[in-house]
């Protein structure tokens, strides 16, 4: 008889306001205070160029130009940099409720973040959460984002397994909505999601 039982799934997570919370009121004070700008709003330079920073497209010294509007001294950019990893470093108590447990029945646990390449090698060198995670992919590193088709086609393959066997959690319903076209299994997370209970489905 041939066994037709599923794999185990991978739950695949991302990382900015799943993972990690958001950057909080004294976070953009600081980054504000070393730029001279207010940063926050969705409509500032801060946001513009940051999909194209998230996808390898600009490195660090060209997205913060961009961001400031004059070019940056080597100086001003390495503090740039460690404020903005700073900012998106707090974590979520929920999910790393969820990530425990996961760990403790040795699930399938991965990594698929927007993140530019510096940031990435910040948390990668000194992070605890990476610990939770066997496979971890950053947009940075890989010169392509989601929501591109490539990236999902990309870690599929990476992970050996079919979109239907994969669990995609993340908060933006655009990248929430290419991966479930792809036949991945979607969670949007927001916070009022009960990610416990939401997992706990067939």
């Amino acid at each position: 008889m041939t066994d037709t039982a599923r794999p185990a799934p991978w739950y695949l997570f991302d990382y900015g306001m799943v993972v990690s919370t958001a950057p909080r009121h004294s976070d953009w004070a600081f980054l504000e205070q070393a730029t001279g700008l207010n940063l926050r709003s969705a409509s500032s330079s801060y946001w513009a160029s940051r999909e194209a920073f998230d996808a390898g497209k600009l490195g660090p010294a060209e997205y913060w130009s961009e961001v400031l509007g004059r070019p940056v001294p080597p100086a001003d950019l390495d503090q740039l940099e460690r404020l903005d990893a700073a900012q998106w470093s707090h974590l979520n108590p929920q999910t790393i409720a969820v990530l425990e447990t996961l760990r403790s029945r040795r699930a399938k646990v991965a990594l698929l973040s927007n993140m530019p390449r510096g940031m990435a090698e910040w948390h990668l060198d000194g992070s605890g959460w990476v610990g939770y995670f066997s496979r971890l992919y950053f947009s940075g590193k890989l010169g392509m984002a989601k929501p591109d088709p490539r990236i999902f086609h990309y870690v599929a393959a990476e992970l050996c397994a079919h979109p239907e066997d994969i669990v995609f959690i993340d908060d933006n319903a655009t990248n929430i909505a290419a991966a479930r076209e792809l036949g991945f299994r979607t969670i949007l997370h927001t916070s009022q999601t009960d990610l416990c209970f939401e997992l706990s489905k067939p």
